[in-house]
């Protein structure tokens, strides 16, 4: 029996994940990924193979902050203020295979506080 590592069962949870899920013109997924520095979260419409919006920790608005629950939540209402504009109310979300805790949970709040719906 092969063990495995936890990057590779979050692959598989993550191939699991995008079998069922697929995200449109009217309602784009919303993808996240967490590093132990940074947070990264794009809204896409896989049927066009495009990028509607992306906002990181990395960017300019977020450079100085710390990785944590508050940053998340920033986060998350940046980027429903930012597909809000393009006109997407509601979107799925793809937590890409991390477990829905503590930052992505926040995330997700933040984005459905800002008025996006899941």
């Amino acid at each position: 029996m092969k063990n495995r590592s936890r990057a590779d069962n979050r692959k598989r949870r993550h191939f699991r994940i995008r079998k069922k899920i697929q995200g449109t013109a009217d309602c784009p997924r919303m993808c996240v990924f967490v590093s132990n520095k940074h947070l990264y979260v794009q809204v896409i419409d896989d049927v066009a193979a495009q990028t509607l919006a992306a906002v990181s920790t990395v960017s300019k608005e977020f450079s100085g902050q710390k990785n944590d629950r508050t940053t998340a939540r920033k986060l998350g209402g940046h980027i429903a203020g930012l597909v809000k504009q393009k006109g997407v109310e509601s979107v799925v979300f793809d937590r890409g295979g991390f477990h829905f805790g503590t930052r992505i949970r926040e995330l997700a709040d933040g984005a459905r506080e800002a008025g996006l719906k899941f």
